[in-house]
C-alpha cells in the first residue's frame, strides 16, 4: 500500500532469521535522475516542443496550439507559467506581411513608369487592370493545385506584376500607335493592333511559360520551393496573355481617345523620349555599319561570364536576419549534470548584456544521444528587427568571439534557416559522413579530418559526432575460467545492468491512479568504486561467484554513443563557413581535405546537409534551364515558322548572363535559389524584348523593305514598348531588392 511497504519484503534468511529488504538497503520514493533540464528567465523549466503533420500549414497550427494553451493555462496552479519561447509563425506573419506590402508597391510602382512613358491617365489604368486580374486569377490554379501563401509563391505573384503587365502594355501601346500614326478610330486600332502584335505577344508568352514551367518539375529537396513557384509564375503568364488579348483591346476601343494619340505624338517629338530615339538611332546605324565589331564584342562579353561565375560564390539561400540562433556547448564526458548546470549557468552570464539579444534560454542534454547530460544549448532570440539597431550577424559575431575564451567546450552557432537545411545536418552549412567497419579507424581518421580541417581558412567551427572520452569501467571475463565455474556471460551482464545502471524495471507500484517503475540498484558509493563492483556475485553452478574471480576490472574511456548508417560505424563531421567565405568554396575545400586523407578501401565518406542539397539543386537547375532553351526554341520555331530566326532571338540571352554575375559579385551577393530564380527572370525579359523586334521586322519585310530597313525601323518602333515593359519589370523588382 505504501512505497515504505517494500522494505518489509522478504528475501532471504540468515542465521534463521528472516532477512527484510530494509536489513540490507534502503527504498526511497524518489524520481529519476535528471539527465535533462531547461532555465527560462532563471526559473526552472519544462520545454514542450510541438511539431505539425506533413502536409498541415504551420500558422493554422500554431493558431489552434495558443487557442489550446490559454485553456489549459488557466487550469494550472498559480505557481506554474505558460510562456511562448519559439513561435515560427511570428516569422512567417512579418514575412507575408512585408510581401504584400511590396505586392501593393509593385503594383503602385509598374503603374507609375507605364504612365511615365505613354503620360495618359486612361491608357494607364487600362494597362494597370491586367495586373489585379491576372493576380486574383492566379489564385484559382493555387487552391486547385493546394498552395498556400507563403514566401514562396508570394515571391512569385510580386515577381509576375512586372510580367504581366507587359503584353497588356506591348498590345496596348501598339494601339496606341496606330491611332497616333494612322489616324485608326480606337475601335479600328484595337482590332488592328491586337491582330498585328498577336503573334509576338503569343510568343513572348509561351516562351516565358515553358521556361518557368521545367523548374515546377524538378526533383530534390528543392522541389517543394520551386514547384508552387513555377506553376504560380506559368498560370499568372498565361492568364496575362489572355487578359492582353480580350480584356485590353475591349477596354481601349472603348476608353480611348483619337485626342489621345495627337497627344503621345507631341511627347514622342519633344523632350526626353526625342532624344533618346534619335541617339539610340545613331547607335543602332553604327551597330549595323559594323556587325564585325559588335559580334567580337558581344563574344567577349558572353565568354566573361567564365571567370565572373568562379569569382561568385555558390550557396543554397542566403542567411536571413530571422532573430532566432542556436549556440551548442559540450562540457567534457563524464561531467555531471549539476557540473553542466553550473558551466551553463556561468556561459549565461558571459553572453548578457549584448545588444539586440531579447532572450537566452539554456537546455542541458534535451539535444544529446539519450539525454547526454554534457550538451548544452542555448535558444537566442534576438528582438524585432524594427525595435534594434544590430543585424543577427553582428550579434552572433559578438557571441563567438566572446565564446572564443573557451575552446575546451567546442563552442558551435547555428542560425535558423527560413528553408530549413534538410538531411539532418542539425542546421550546420557543412555536415559530412564518414563511413567504416572498424571503430578503431573510423576515429583516428575522424580526428585526423577535424585537425585537417582547422587549417582549412574558409571552414569554422569543426565538430565530429564521435566522442571517445567517456568514462567507463571495463570488465574483461575471463571466458575459460567463467566456464569452468558455470559462469554464463548473459548473466554477468545482466548482474551489472541491474546492480549498477538500475536501467530495468523489476516491478511497478500503483499508488492511486498512477503508476511508477520499481527499480533496484547498489548504494552510489558502491557503483563509483571498482573494489565494490567486483565483489558482486553472479549466480553459478557451484553457488555464487564474485566478478573480479572471473572477469579483470579496470577503469577506461569509450564512446559516449555509437551511430550507425548503411550497416557501418559513421562519424558525422560538421561545420560552419567561415566569414568571407562562400557555401561551395567551403565544401569544395571539404571534399579536397577528406580526398587527401589517404582512407583505405573499406571506408567512405559523403556529405550530407547544404552542400548535398547545393549539388542537387545546382544539377537540377541545370537541367531545367537546358530544357527550357530547347522548349523555347521549339515554340518560337513554331511561332515564326523558321529554324534561324529563334537562334537569333537566343543569342541576346548568353550576352546578359554576365552583367547578372557582375552585379551579385559587386553587391557582396552568391548565386543561390533565390538569384538562379532572378537569372531564369532574366533570360525570359531578354528574349522577350528580342522577340518584339524580330516580329516587327518580319512585318515590314512582308511589306516589302529591305532586310537592314526593316531592322532599323522594327528596332525604333520597337523601342518604346521594350524601354517600357524592361522599366515594368524592374519597378516591379524594386520594393523586393530593398525589402
Amino acid at each position: 500500500q505504501r512505497a515504505e511497504d517494500f522494505g518489509e519484503l522478504i528475501v532471504g534468511s540468515a542465521q534463521g532469521r528472516p532477512l527484510r529488504i530494509a536489513d540490507i538497503g534502503r527504498v526511497e520514493d524518489a524520481s529519476v535522475e535528471p539527465r535533462a533540464l531547461a532555465r527560462l528567465d532563471g526559473h526552472p523549466a519544462v520545454t514542450l516542443l510541438v511539431r505539425k503533420q506533413t502536409g498541415t500549414n504551420t500558422v493554422a497550427v500554431i493558431e489552434t496550439v495558443k487557442k489550446r494553451l490559454e485553456r489549459i493555462h488557466s487550469t494550472l496552479p498559480a505557481d506554474i507559467d505558460i510562456q511562448m519561447v519559439r513561435d515560427q509563425s511570428r516569422f512567417i506573419g512579418k514575412s507575408i506581411d512585408e510581401v504584400k506590402l511590396h505586392l501593393v508597391l509593385a503594383g503602385i510602382l509598374v503603374s507609375l513608369t507605364v504612365m511615365l512613358f505613354i503620360a495618359n491617365l486612361r491608357a494607364t489604368l487600362i494597362a494597370a487592370v491586367a495586373i489585379p486580374t491576372s493576380i486574383i486569377a492566379t489564385f484559382t490554379v493555387m487552391r486547385y493545385l493546394d498552395f498556400t501563401l507563403n514566401n514562396v509563391t508570394m515571391l512569385a505573384l510580386v515577381l509576375a506584376i512586372g510580367i504581366v503587365i507587359d503584353d497588356a502594355v506591348v498590345v496596348l501601346e501598339n494601339i496606341y500607335r496606330r491611332i497616333e500614326e494612322k489616324g485608326e478610330r480606337p475601335f479600328e486600332a484595337a482590332i488592328n493592333g491586337t491582330r498585328e502584335i498577336g503573334l509576338a505577344v503569343m510568343a513572348t508568352t509561351l516562351s516565358l511559360v515553358v521556361i518557368f514551367l521545367p523548374i515546377a518539375f524538378m526533383d530534390g529537396y528543392a522541389k517543394r520551393f520551386i514547384n508552387p513557384f513555377g506553376w504560380t509564375m506559368a498560370f499568372s503568364i498565361l492568364v496575362s496573355m489572355l487578359v492582353s488579348f480580350t480584356l485590353t483591346p475591349m477596354l481601349s476601343s472603348r476608353f480611348l481617345r483619337l485626342a489621345d494619340g495627337e497627344a503621345d505624338h507631341q511627347t514622342k517629338d519633344q523632350g526626353f523620349f526625342k532624344k533618346l530615339d534619335s541617339w539610340y538611332g545613331r547607335t543602332l546605324a553604327w551597330a549595323l555599319e559594323h556587325p564585325g565589331l559588335v559580334i567580337a564584342i558581344s563574344i567577349a562579353t558572353t565568354l566573361a561570364a567564365y571567370p565572373l561565375n568562379r569569382m561568385v560564390g555558390r550557396e543554397f539561400v542566403p542567411n536571413e536576419d530571422m532573430g532566432e540562433w542556436t549556440i551548442h556547448v559540450d562540457t567534457p564526458e563524464g561531467t555531471s549534470i549539476e557540473g553542466t548546470k553550473d558551466v551553463a549557468f556561468q556561459l549565461l552570464k558571459e553572453l548578457s548584456g549584448i545588444e539586440g539579444v531579447a532572450q537566452i534560454e539554456p537546455s542541458i542534454g534535451v539535444s544529446g544521444p539519450g539525454g547526454n547530460s554534457t550538451h548544452i544549448h542555448f535558444l537566442c532570440q534576438a528582438l524585432p528587427i524594427e525595435e534594434r539597431s544590430v543585424t543577427q550577424a553582428q550579434m552572433i559575431t559578438e557571441m563567438r568571439h566572446r565564446l572564443a575564451a573557451h575552446p575546451a567546450y567546442r563552442p558551435s552557432i547555428t542560425s535558423r534557416n527560413a528553408l530549413g537545411s534538410g538531411e539532418g545536418a542539425g542546421g550546420f552549412a557543412l555536415s559530412a559522413n564518414l563511413l567504416g567497419p572498424d571503430l578503431d579507424q573510423l576515429t583516428d581518421f575522424s580526428m585526423k579530418a577535424l585537425d585537417a580541417i582547422h587549417k582549412v581558412p574558409s571552414i569554422t567551427e569543426p565538430k565530429i559526432s564521435l566522442n571517445v572520452s567517456n568514462p567507463e569501467i571495463h570488465v574483461a571475463v575471463d571466458r575459460r575460467r567463467a566456464a569452468d565455474l558455470g559462469v554464463r556471460m548473459a548473466t554477468v551482464g545482466n548482474t551489472l545492468r541491474l546492480a549498477v545502471s538500475g536501467d530495468d524495471e523489476i516491478s511497478f507500484y500503483k499508488e492511486g491512479q498512477e503508476q511508477y517503475p520499481v527499480k533496484i540498484r547498489v548504494l552510489e558509493n558502491q557503483r563509483r568504486d571498482v573494489e565494490e563492483i567486483g565483489r558482486l556475485t553472479v549466480p553459478s553452478t557451484t553457488g555464487p561467484v564474485r566478478i573480479d574471480n572471473i572477469a579483470r576490472i579496470e577503469r577506461g574511456v569509450g564512446p559516449s554513443a555509437l551511430q550507425r548508417s548503411n550497416r557501418q560505424f559513421t562519424v558525422m563531421v560538421t561545420a560552419d563557413v567561415a566569414p568571407g567565405h562562400a557555401l561551395d568554396e567551403a565544401s569544395n575545400d571539404l571534399r579536397a581535405m577528406l580526398a587527401d586523407l589517404g582512407m583505405p578501401p573499406t571506408m567512405t565518406w559523403r556529405l550530407q546537409g547544404q552542400s548535398k542539397i547545393l549539388d542537387e539543386t545546382t544539377a537540377n537547375l541545370m537541367m531545367a534551364i537546358g530544357l527550357a532553351m530547347i522548349f523555347v526554341y521549339m515554340v518560337l520555331a513554331s511561332q515564326f515558322e523558321s529554324f534561324i530566326q529563334p537562334v537569333v532571338i537566343m543569342l541576346a540571352l548568353p550576352i546578359a548572363v554576365p552583367f547578372a554575375l557582375l552585379t551579385l559579385w559587386l553587391s557582396g551577393r552568391t548565386l543561390n535559389l533565390w538569384s538562379a530564380l532572378g537569372m531564369l527572370l532574366l533570360l525570359g525579359i531578354v528574349k522577350k524584348n528580342a522577340i518584339l523586334q524580330v516580329d516587327y521586322a518580319n512585318v515590314l519585310r512582308g511589306q516589302g523593305k529591305s532586310a537592314r530597313d526593316a531592322i532599323f525601323e522594327a528596332a525604333r518602333t520597337r523601342l518604346r514598348p521594350v524601354l517600357m515593359t524592361t522599366s515594368a519589370i524592374i519597378a516591379g523588382l524594386i520594393p523586393t531588392a530593398l525589402g
